[in-house]
């Protein structure tokens, strides 16, 4: 009984049969003969009810639900979450499936509905994206059941509740990672650059193709095949790759619900992998007011996962960044020449010009790549149509700013200190091609 009052749910149908019988009650104080008819229609209401009843909530009355979710989720991306529903009776069930999300996605309007034969099993697909790191839970999975009848429910508990973590995005670092390293990449935005002029490393002995270096002909090799065939140099292995993360308060802005900060965490794990796959030392170091993490460039197993958990710790600051204390880590921890990759943010000429005297003294140590962002969506406001005077004046001011950054990056290029000025969704692409490029080249 006490588990009948917990799981026992009335329906609006049964509320909208007995209102009609009670306007049949009312209408026989004007035609008697309708009273009896609507005693005929209260009992068999009744009678029905008690067959539902009986139907839902008998012993063999019993459907299944098993969740199945990963243990560790990408930031930022679509995750997959299944669910599998068995109906174990004999009986032909609507269902309406209620999934507990996690508080952070705030959703209070998540459910399922479908017919379920008896002993069919449906499976239920649907994808989240997380959007800030940390452990989410998931609760229970409630179903309510209901027969054909539909005057009353049952609501049953099923699954466990499970707790995942949500880290920087892996689907993320193995996407970039097949593209970048099976070339495959010209289709997604990943550029696969010929290098012009010498590298380090032999690598192979091919046909020449226009855009070849002439200076790179094996005659030998060319007078034994009858054809002209050049050396190819591989990339210099072992140089030292840093990802540099400003977590200052210019991170925190938001955009398409992840902050830049998470932007800049995917991407570095992007690059981290790619690195170390292409057998150049990763390394990580993040700072504000203070310098918060630094790992030592290195290129053995656990590298990569000692940058992924240290990503996943990293948090925004409201304090200013200190970049004189990135010199300090820039010139003493940083032992010889790396390539650095600094994500940060500027919003006007003057919080760079603050700085770029010290990007100018790191970028004499080492060879410095500054990455900040463009603002999407002003971007977007400035191609919106203009129907009246304030529009204009809007859209002025919006393309002076993105006049601005663009001034940012000619002054840094004008101190020859190379920048990407990106989209935030297109930060992993641009700077998995600058690296490209830089290794093609040669230049660190």
């Amino acid at each position: 009984m006490i588990r009948l009052f917990k799981q026992a749910l009335v329906t609006n149908r049964l509320f909208y049969l007995l209102g009609i019988i009670s306007l049949v009650f009312v209408a026989s104080f004007f035609v008697h003969i309708l009273f009896a008819v609507a005693q005929a229609l209260l009992i068999a209401l009744m009678a029905v009810l008690l067959i539902d009843l009986v139907l839902l909530f008998r012993n063999t009355t019993r459907v299944t639900a098993r969740r199945k979710i990963q243990k560790t989720l990408s930031l930022g991306d679509e995750n997959v979450v299944s669910v599998e529903i068995n109906n174990l009776t004999g009986l032909r069930l609507n269902i309406r499936m209620i999934d507990e999300l996690p508080e952070q996605f705030q959703r209070r309007d998540f459910f399922f509905d479908f017919w379920l034969k008896a002993g069919e099993v449906k499976k239920v697909i649907y994808s989240i994206r997380p959007v800030v790191r940390g452990i989410y839970r998931f609760g229970n999975v409630n179903l309510i059941l209901s027969s054909v009848l539909g005057l009353l429910q049952r609501r049953m508990i099923e699954g466990e509740a499970v707790t995942v973590v949500v880290y920087p995005s892996v689907v993320q670092m193995k996407e970039y990672e097949l593209k970048a390293l099976h070339r495959i990449s010209t289709q997604e935005g990943i550029k696969r650059l010929r290098r012009i002029g010498h590298s380090y490393e032999f690598e192979e002995i091919k046909e020449y193709v226009r855009g070849d270096d002439y200076r790179s002909i094996n005659w030998k090799a060319s007078g034994r095949r009858h054809s002209i065939m050049v050396n190819q140099y591989e990339d210099e292995k072992s140089q030292q790759i840093y990802s540099v993360i400003d977590r200052s308060r210019s991170m925190r802005m938001p955009f398409n619900g992840m902050s830049l900060l998470d932007y800049a965490v995917n991407t570095s794990l992007v690059i981290s992998n790619i690195a170390l796959l292409k057998n150049d030392k990763a390394g990580l170091l993040s700072f504000a007011d203070k310098v918060q993490t630094f790992l030592k460039a290195e290129r053995n197993r656990s590298q990569l996962h000692k940058i992924l958990e240290a990503l996943y710790a990293q948090r925004e600051e409201s304090s200013e960044s200190n970049f004189e204390l990135l010199y300090q880590a820039a010139r003493y921890s940083m032992k010889g020449r790396s390539l650095l990759f600094l994500y940060t943010n500027f919003e006007s000429i003057y919080a760079l010009e603050r700085v770029l005297p010290i990007l100018r003294r790191i970028n004499h140590l080492h060879l410095l790549v500054v990455i900040f962002f463009q603002n999407a969506e002003i971007e977007d406001f400035s191609k919106d149509p203009v129907f009246s005077l304030a529009d204009i004046y809007d859209q002025t001011i919006a393309k002076k700013f993105i006049g601005e950054k663009n001034h940012l990056a000619a002054e840094l290029k004008r101190y020859g200190i190379s920048c990407i000025c990106t989209r935030p969704e297109d930060l992993s692409i641009n700077t998995v091609n600058k690296y490209l490029e830089i290794k093609s080249r040669g230049l660190t």
